[in-house]
């Protein structure tokens, strides 16, 4: 170890679907954080752990900030600007476009923050150069960020000098976790959240949204791990649609899931699904508590 060493949380920011997952999980070199074309997809802070040779960065992935409609979104706000308070560093993410509405609600909540700001102009790989350049302007006359960096997450261009500006930006201080630790969430945790990318991938409209899962047992064995998840929707209506015609669209995901929670645990598994209506579980704290969507 070097004898400076750097450690601290960056707490990444924006609005969905602008590549905040993909950026953690390229840093990490590891999937960590479920990604989909699908806005809205991350609905936790999820924590990344990248442990250099001079330096611990823990990065802080925050579900997307949006105008929300239900109380789930709400907290998912909620939970996005608590790491205002966390971060030693704050990444915002932007899309190479013209400012919108939530982006300026944003800037505003960043105008008062006391840690470097960092703007990312992520996707620059779906460009032409010459829109870039006044994008930039755009941001620098703010005067509230650090430093502005283009990247495209998805096809690693511009992330390795942001990582070295994220480092350079960080405390100087001693490792927060052990060096081999990549994150802070249990196995069940991301069992779930790889069974809800799923959904995601292959159902459209609400269903996705109106979908949430609990793993209600997961049990190391022999010769399988045995995991038993509840898909809970809203309506009962939405079970037929989920479960499909003799069972096949609950099979394609409990299958192509399986196969994910196999990889990232490096063990077989038997992944058992049933799906239950929680009646519009999205504006219920209760039910919103009771699935860990609220922000302690």
């Amino acid at each position: 170890m070097s004898e400076k060493f750097c450690s601290g949380y960056v707490g990444i920011i924006g609005r969905p679907n602008v590549g905040k997952s993909t950026l953690l999980n390229a840093f990490l070199g590891e999937k960590i954080s479920i990604v989909t074309p699908k806005p809205q997809t991350t609905r936790h802070r999820i924590m990344g752990i990248l442990t250099l040779e001079d330096s611990q960065m823990i990065f802080l992935d925050t579900p997307g900030i949006l105008e929300p409609h239900y109380q789930l979104h709400r907290n998912m706000v909620k939970c996005a600007y608590h790491v205002l308070d966390e971060a030693d560093v704050v990444v915002f993410i932007v899309e190479p476009a013209p400012l919108q509405g939530i982006e300026k609600r944003i800037i505003e909540r960043l105008s008062s923050c006391q840690q470097p700001v960092l703007l990312v102009i992520n996707k620059i790989d779906t460009i032409q150069k010459d829109t870039l350049l006044p994008l930039i302007e755009t941001y620098a006359s703010m005067n509230i960020f650090h430093e502005i960096i283009p990247i495209s997450a998805l096809k690693l261009k511009g992330t390795d000098n942001l990582l070295k500006t994220i480092k350079t930006s960080l405390p100087e201080g001693e490792p927060f976790y052990p060096s081999d630790m990549l994150t802070d969430k249990p196995e069940r945790f991301f069992a779930a959240e790889i069974i809800r990318e799923k959904i995601f991938k292959y159902y459209q409209e609400e269903i996705p949204y109106s979908t949430t899962v609990v793993i209600e047992e997961f049990k190391e064995r022999k010769p399988k791990d045995y995991i038993q998840g509840i898909i809970y929707v809203e309506r009962e209506s939405q079970e037929g649609i989920l479960i499909g015609k003799n069972g096949a669209g609950l099979k394609k995901v409990s299958t192509e899931a399986r196969k994910d929670i196999e990889e990232l645990i490096g063990r077989e598994v038997y992944l058992e699904l049933w799906v239950k209506t929680r009646k519009d579980w999205r504006k219920s704290s209760n039910d919103l508590k009771e699935f860990g969507y609220v922000q302690g």
